[in-house]
């Protein structure tokens, strides 16, 4: 494991902060860790990286020992040629957990990583102490129009061919503001630095584009769980912006239906990336949450 400078990420105040590696079942992985406490995985979206989380990081580190990941092919993490998809990503959770020697963890999954938590909390739910899903995919077939268009044979090719070029990364990043933001002036320029930063990633490209193929198509979202959830008996809180033109809100007020355990928080006047758009917000909802769990699992305790 190695700790190393990492100037690609924004100053936080609060717990200090670092970024480490770790070797996950043969691949290199980066981390960011910070604070004490129960342990609490952070876990990014498709085309996204670990400084999607970056704004929510201290606030949460004041009481958990906070770990941030990049996934397989995003960040500074190894990108080797595989089958990107949420069930390939559940066994790289677990396989993290077990490098770090942490039997269980509070999952966080944002998109495709809420996808890739639900699939860990499913196959393995002595792994999820709780889990929280956000503007999370598979719980509904709609999904924005742009993202079911680059799956397409040919056009999702052309597309990771222009964005390869410093003219297609700007445009990138230009075009997913609105869909990302419900007020696109919010993004942070640490933001659009890294999202720039990915886009000329070859590795990173292929990642995103497989990562796509493998939950959408021209119909919407192939991979759709909800008649699942009611197997979970963890506490799972749904959080999602609530003006979400990714994934829309309503998925998260149906899937509530099906929790045992279940709470839902809509965050006022956020889009897909409420951690990034109202991350006070976004950490008053985790926290409160978190700390019922911690909670309950005191009085067990006794």
């Amino acid at each position: 494991m190695l700790a190393e400078n990492n100037d690609r990420m924004p100053q936080s105040q609060g717990p200090h902060l670092s970024t480490q590696t770790v070797n996950v079942a043969g691949l290199r992985t980066q981390y960011l860790v910070a604070g004490a406490g129960p342990p609490l995985v952070l876990l990014h979206g498709i085309g996204a990286s670990a400084v999607d989380w970056q704004w929510v990081i201290p606030g949460l580190a004041q009481h958990h020992r906070v770990y941030v990941l990049d996934l397989p092919g995003h960040g500074g993490s190894a990108a080797p040629d595989v089958d990107y998809s949420a069930p390939l990503y559940a066994h790289f959770i677990s396989d993290f957990l077990d490098a770090l020697g942490l039997d269980d963890a509070a999952l966080v999954g944002h998109s495709l990583g809420g996808l890739a938590a639900l699939c860990l909390a499913l196959t393995a739910p002595g792994r999820v102490r709780a889990l929280v899903l956000v503007d999370s995919a598979g719980l509904g077939q709609e999904v924005n129009v742009g993202l079911r268009l680059v799956t397409t044979p040919g056009y999702g090719e052309l597309t990771m061919m222009w964005i390869a070029t410093p003219l297609g990364s700007v445009q990138r990043v230009l075009a997913r503001l609105p869909m990302l933001f419900a007020n696109p002036a919010r993004a942070p320029v640490e933001w659009l630095r890294e999202q720039y930063r990915l886009g000329q990633q070859a590795g990173f490209r292929r990642a995103t584009l497989a990562e796509l193929r493998s939950q959408v198509d021209l119909a919407g979202q192939r991979r759709i769980m909800v008649e699942q959830l009611g197997q979970l008996a963890m506490p799972t809180l749904l959080i999602w912006g609530e003006y979400d033109q990714v994934v829309p809100v309503d998925h998260a007020r149906a899937a509530l239906a099906h929790l045992q355990h279940g709470q839902l928080s809509v965050i006022p006047d956020s889009g897909h990336l409420p951690q990034i758009e109202q991350p006070q917000r976004f950490v008053t909802a985790l926290s409160n949450f978190l700390d019922e769990g911690d909670q309950r699992s005191c009085g067990s305790n006794q």
